[in-house]
């Protein structure tokens, strides 16, 4: 028992949980629904940017974009691109206007916004839809890692991690959750700072890759004894440069930054993050310190992808890693890059890096997607008063739900791609709440009608584009489809306005309030 427990992947891991366990304990008094779903409003700019940083930089992210680097080359550097402008329009048109309406949900702001009982049970069904997709990647990458790395089975992953979370955001509420969101992202960063100087250590500096993959040519696998199927696999660096899902074509390119740059204004966990804060000048530096952190995370993300390419055509790493970095996909390529450059020492450090990468952006869903159903369902529908003790506990039993809905797509999806599924969550969230919340803020004429079919019809095309893009022409069927729901969803949004024309009678006093200046407001 206490070899195991020395075994750095153990160590680390049951560290990161005693933590949180600790954490979560501490901060388990949530008296009233302010402290529960929105921590009181008490974090100051550091502590919830760091937590935005961690709801943002899942496991699609840790894992995932050093993954695409590794197959794709340089053109993975593009979905950092896309994901940095996001939170740069995020922290410029919406996180100081969202803290001064102040709320407890998004679908609050749409329901107060148009004083729309319909409009809130609409936005709730699209929360939960983004939330869905989001949740089952990371519950897929946590049983991946605990699949390969502990030995279990995929349905003991997806049941243990869908446990813990409901332990962890049942208990702590957003009090705990943040203060875990900040610690699980630092871990993540200080892990990749990690693997970074191991590797300029190891000598891996820019000119050195650059050449060995640049003048490479020949199979990789010579002696055959890491195939895939029985066969080697020879790569050059065009041929590999050219090599996996993404497409260069202007218009995929087109549509995948409209998709994830705007669908960052769309997701409900992050949306709600700045709901937490005391003022809006704290939102917007909490916005402003996501981006900081999050562009220095994406760019070591390149790197260690580029650092992986080379180990790999070097072919003097331990065969585990060769096979690993063959037959483990995309999402594997961070731990063995972390056991080809510090041994299992530095993996076990990494290991607890994406745990916390799961646990960070899993809790964040659960909150909202908890608030969505206990908060704008039930007490907003509810035919009595409900007391804070009472709209505390349909909190927790609606996390007890999500658990188990989550663990069920969870085990639905264990052949899917981490990165296409949370790519199709920006998708919906670019074509139905970035209108909403673009339009709602800075446009005086949207009305309930115009919002509630921007909601839906954003919605609907959204998922026909996602599922049954067989059916259109080649030329229409994209990856990450923004390029066509995205102006659909904006165009609904205003038309509809416009022909129904019934703009609400308080708009002006709601301009005021949310775009008024820090002294008056």
């Amino acid at each position: 028992m206490m070899q195991l427990l020395l075994d750095p992947k153990y160590l680390f891991t049951i560290l990161l949980l005693g933590t949180i366990v600790y954490i979560t304990y501490l901060s388990k008094k949530n008296e009233s629904a302010s402290d529960f779903f929105v921590g009181g409003r008490g974090f100051g700019w550091f502590t919830n940017g760091s937590a935005i940083g961690g709801d943002y930089l899942s496991a699609a992210t840790f894992l995932g974009l050093a993954g695409l680097t590794f197959a794709i080359g340089y053109d993975g550097a593009f979905y950092t691109f896309s994901f940095t402008i996001g939170l740069t329009l995020l922290a410029l048109f919406i996180a100081g206007p969202l803290r001064k309406f102040g709320a407890y949900t998004v679908a609050d702001f749409v329901a107060y916004r148009f004083h729309s009982k319909r409009a809130r049970v609409v936005a709730v069904i699209v929360v939960l839809a983004i939330s869905g997709f989001y949740a089952a990647p990371q519950l897929l990458g946590a049983a991946q890692i605990l699949s390969m790395f502990f030995g279990t089975s995929y349905e003991f992953g997806i049941i243990f991690t869908s446990v813990v979370m409901i332990f962890y955001v049942g208990v702590g509420g957003m009090k705990g959750t943040t203060i875990n969101q900040a610690l699980e992202l630092w871990i993540r960063f200080f892990a990749f700072v990690l693997m970074v100087a191991a590797a300029i250590y190891g000598g891996f500096h820019y000119q050195k890759i650059l050449t060995a993959i640049s003048e490479f040519s020949g199979t990789v696998f010579g002696t055959g004894a890491y195939t895939t199927d029985g066969k080697d696999i020879a790569f050059d660096g065009e041929t590999w440069a050219k090599a996996g899902a993404f497409n260069p074509n202007f218009w995929h390119s087109a549509s995948m930054l409209i998709g994830l740059s705007l669908g960052t204004l769309g997701l409900p966990h992050i949306l709600l993050r700045f709901y937490t804060n005391p003022d809006a000048k704290a939102a917007r530096k909490s916005a402003v310190m996501a981006i900081g952190i999050a562009s220095l995370f994406f760019a070591f993300a390149i790197y260690l992808g580029v650092v992986g390419r080379a180990i790999f055509l070097d072919g003097n790493a331990s065969p585990e890693v060769m096979q690993n970095l063959v037959t483990g996909g995309d999402n594997m390529v961070i731990p063995s890059i972390a056991t080809a450059l510090g041994g299992k020492w530095m993996l076990g450090f990494v290991i607890a890096g994406a745990f916390a990468a799961v646990f960070s952006n899993l809790s964040g869903l659960f909150i909202a997607s908890s608030g969505a159903i206990a908060h704008d369902l039930y007490a907003k529908f509810s035919r009595k008063e409900l007391s804070q003790k009472q709209r505390v506990f349909a909190a927790k039993l609606s996390i007890v739900f999500l658990g188990v809905f989550y663990g069920v797509l969870g085990l639905l999806v264990k052949e899917a791609s981490i990165g296409h599924l949370v790519a199709l969550a920006f998708t919906v969230g670019a074509s139905t709440f970035a209108p909403i919340f673009i339009l709602g803020i800075w446009w005086r004429g949207i009305t309930e009608k115009g919002a509630i079919a921007g909601l839906i019809v954003g919605f609907a095309v959204s998922m026909f584009m996602i599922f049954f893009s067989s059916v259109l022409p080649e030329a229409l069927q994209f990856r990450v489809p923004g390029i066509i729901t995205v102006p659909i969803g904006f165009l609904t949004v205003y038309l509809v306005s416009i022909i129904d024309g019934k703009v609400p009678t308080d708009v002006n006093a709601f301009m005021r309030k949310v775009h008024a200046s820090e002294e008056s407001a």
